[in-house]
């Protein structure tokens, strides 16, 4: 080497550059191609010397590694200075060489040199026939020489090293594997997502222990991940406390076998085992070219999800998860269009009979979404995934104004019918809630009877102190609250003294095979007494037979709803089913 420096040294600055073993690169390429064109040499390369081995990181004409041993790159990796060999064949340090017994007579190789003054390997020029080189020409070797180290410069410190860890980071692994797939497109890869620590725990690690403490988890974990992965794979830094590498020739299985527990042992070590949660990792097997990079590791992302939600070690990337997410975001984005859209949503009205008069008074509003691209989707599927968004605020806006709508259109007829409305636990934490529900109100010209707000038990086990202040300015509106869903959940007669409702509607679970003497009839007998001696109007929902009507009578029920009585209705047919039944008020009469 042409410095002071140890072998050992040299070889520490090569590994931490993580180009060995790395796919080809068109940054390189370009050099490399240049070099051939103006040299007039049917080969060049940029050869890096390994502790055994010659290996080409870029190349034009030659194969991708060559033994160490009467390797010219490696004299000029040993010099540290420009080698120009005229006549392989007349020279003995490299006669009965590889390059010798490929025919090749000419070498020529400038330093590939660092910062600090480590030889990495050459910027190199070979031909099948003995020649010279003049100074003009070495000089150019050199210059392209220092143009390949800027290249290498320009990997390692902008934009593509991690600071904390000293790896490649996210735009390197990507660059790299699209570089793979231009190389070896077709074959089969193994991407793994090391996740050390979940969201949450790595949060409150943060607040507790700080950043210098993840800091050492981060260096740990790259120690302990290049000890546990083959010594060709390069590890690189994608998230905070997140590694990820590529693999080839294993299966999803063999790489899954060890490497969660070991990382178990690490946060051991580090004391960190009781504060976070244990590592995952995700597993996703794919073919290069067939992919992008960014799904790549989108998909080793998820697969990792997965298994910490599953309570899993490792996840394997599974497409019927992964469309199932690709579908929820579909439906949020659909649903923030057709918030500013009209005519993809809309409200149906499902009749509630008083039981004891025999006449409808209510009716239940249930959101119906009919999209362009999507279809026709279902409540079931839609309101979980939007409940969980910020679109939740305004799509329980969107139909509490149209049902007030509705209800203002129906009394201008004379049919005074109450609309029910449900709402999320999400909407009852809003401060402005109540806020919102009366300025509507006031907006249609209603006063507050002709709405009811539903809303589930589940509600109850968030922000309680929240939730029931705003039930409250709700009740003091004039509103009428209900609770839905009773009977499943969080039930408990304890707490419905607390809460400002003045309707439970029994779950559909306890109605819709209910029969006279079975459990289910001994249940919804007992919820109806107690609810009623505390005040309360009992509603059951999913009265489909007339069995469960009989039973439900003979329990004093307040009302029923269901398709026994009829189906979600659209406006115009709820006014024709009143009139058909003789129900409602005077106009249907």
């Amino acid at each position: 080497m042409g410095n002071s420096a140890s072998e050992s040294d040299r070889m520490r600055a090569l590994l931490d550059l993580g180009l060995l073993d790395t796919a080809p690169s068109e940054s390189f390429d370009r050099i490399t191609r240049m070099a051939s064109q103006i040299f007039n040499v049917p080969i060049a390369a940029v050869s890096l010397t390994d502790e055994d081995r010659q290996w080409f990181k870029s190349r034009v004409g030659s194969g991708p590694q060559t033994p160490r041993d009467k390797a010219p790159c490696a004299e000029v990796t040993r010099l540290g200075d420009m080698l120009i060999v005229s006549d392989i064949s007349k020279d003995s340090r490299f006669k009965g060489g590889l390059l010798d017994r490929q025919g090749v007579r000419f070498y020529a190789g400038a330093p590939l040199t660092t910062r600090d003054g480590f030889t990495l390997g050459a910027m190199c020029v070979l031909d099948t026939k003995p020649r010279t080189l003049s100074q003009d020409e070495a000089d150019l070797l050199t210059d392209l020489a220092a143009m390949v180290m800027a290249q290498v410069e320009l990997q390692h410190s902008f934009g593509r090293i991690d600071p904390a860890s000293g790896l490649p980071n996210r735009n390197q692994f990507m660059e790299d594997l699209d570089d793979m797939a231009r190389d070896a497109k077709g074959e089969g890869r193994v991407a793994i997502l090391i996740d050390l620590v979940g969201p949450v725990p790595l949060r409150d690690a943060m607040r507790v222990y700080g950043p210098s403490h993840i800091d050492a988890l981060v260096k740990t974990a790259v120690i302990e991940s290049r000890a546990r992965l083959r010594p060709e794979a390069t590890l690189y830094h994608v998230g905070a406390t997140q590694f990820a590498s590529i693999l080839t020739g294993s299966t999803a299985s063999q790489v899954q076998a060890s490497i969660v527990e070991h990382f178990k042992d690490m946060l051991v070590t580090l004391g960190l085992e009781r504060m976070m949660a244990d590592p995952v990792v995700g597993i996703m097997p794919f073919q290069l070219g067939e992919v992008t990079s960014a799904q790549v590791l989108r998909g080793a992302h998820a697969a990792a999800h997965d298994a910490r939600e599953g309570g899993l070690s490792a996840g394997i990337y599974s497409l019927s998860i992964d469309e199932l997410h690709h579908r929820r975001i579909s439906l949020v984005q659909a649903m923030g269009l057709a918030l500013t859209k009209s005519g993809s949503l809309s409200l149906v009205y499902q009749p509630r009979i008083d039981l004891r008069a025999g006449r409808c008074h209510s009716a239940e509003a249930l959101l119906r979404w009919t999209d362009p691209e999507l279809g026709q989707v279902s409540p079931g599927e839609f309101i979980p995934v939007i409940e969980m968004t910020d679109l939740a605020r305004p799509l329980t806006d969107w139909v509490i104004d149209h049902a007030l709508a509705q209800a203002a259109q129906w009394q201008s007829i004379d049919l005074h019918i109450k609309i029910s409305v449900n709402v999320s636990p999400a909407n009852l934490e809003e401060d402005d809630f109540a806020e919102r529900l009366a300025a509507g109100l006031e907006r249609h010209g209603l006063a507050g009877d002709a709405i009811e707000i539903e809303f589930t038990e589940s509600a109850l086990i968030r922000n309680k102190v929240m939730i029931l202040e705003n039930l409250r300015r709700i009740r003091d509106l004039g509103v009428v609250c209900a609770i839905d869903d009773f009977g499943t959940g969080y039930s408990s007669f304890a707490y419905l003294k607390d809460i400002p409702a003045q309707i439970i509607k029994i779950d559909q679970a306890f109605i819709k095979d209910l029969v006279d003497g079975g459990q289910d009839s001994t249940l919804v007998r007992g919820i109806i007494a107690m609810a009623q001696d505390l005040g309360l109007r009992v509603v059951a929902e999913g009265v489909e037979t007339q069995t469960a009507m009989d039973v439900l009578r003979a329990a004093n029920c307040d009302e029923a709803q269901g398709y026994l009585i009829a189906r979600p209705l659209t406006p115009d047919a709820f006014e024709r089913w009143l009139v058909s039944h003789g129900s409602g008020t005077s106009a249907a009469a």
